[in-house]
């Protein structure tokens, strides 16, 4: 996917914890809307909810070279063939590499921010994605994901995203060839507050798990 010019300055690119000459990012993608051209409000919700997973992530690489990001969007939505949370994912992905130089990312994104995770990931940066209940439309591209270490996690009581569509994501995912793994949880619906830090343990681990196999 490539980001086309605009005159809109870039999406906000927050740094929670880092090193100068860091090893390894950990870049952290929102949820958001279907359809919304606002940009987010300054109490965003869903910015929020991804706090915690920010905080057990610095916790656990306290004292490394890895860095922990965040990344705002521009606007609420997806928007549909826009694909804006996307495009402002790999634009954060280009702001990392333009401050920081050429470092393995993995992505750790929920619901929308899950979706453009998985629609960003064959940037060279990444190394791979865990997708916490991610949006995961029948029929999203997967060719690009080969060789990628995809770990979708899901509350099959999501009534928000579909935990099936994750799961036949995972199986074309496979095919593609991508190291994909389907991690059901078993409970926090798709909020992802209850056994809040059940979800905030396996997501640090498995983006950890991932960082680790990196060549360098």
């Amino acid at each position: 996917m490539t980001v086309p010019s605009r005159s809109a300055a870039p999406p906000e690119l927050l740094v929670r914890y880092g090193a100068e000459a860091p090893a390894g990012a950990v870049l952290l993608l929102h949820g958001g809307r279907a359809d919304g051209l606002e940009a987010p409000p300054l109490l965003n919700l869903p910015a929020l909810r991804m706090r915690p997973f920010a905080g057990a992530l610095r916790r656990a690489v306290r004292g490394r070279a890895v860095l922990v990001a965040e990344a705002r969007y521009r606007h609420r939505g997806w928007n549909g063939e826009r694909a804006d949370a996307a495009r402002d994912a790999e634009a954060a992905l280009a702001g990392l590499r333009a401050r920081f130089g050429e470092t393995p990312v993995v992505l750790v994104g929920h619901s929308m921010g899950g979706r453009a995770a998985l629609a960003v990931a064959g940037d060279p940066a990444v190394l791979g994605v865990v997708a916490l209940a991610p949006w995961c439309p029948p029929g999203e591209p997967v060719a690009h994901l080969a060789g990628r270490r995809l770990h979708l996690l899901h509350d099959e009581t999501d009534r928000v995203t579909a935990a099936r569509d994750s799961w036949a994501f995972v199986r074309r995912a496979r095919e593609a060839g991508a190291d994909a793994t389907g991690v059901p949880m078993p409970a926090g619906g798709h909020a992802m507050l209850r056994d809040a830090r059940l979800w905030h343990r396996r997501a640090t681990e498995l983006a950890l798990e991932t960082l680790a196999s990196s060549p360098a």
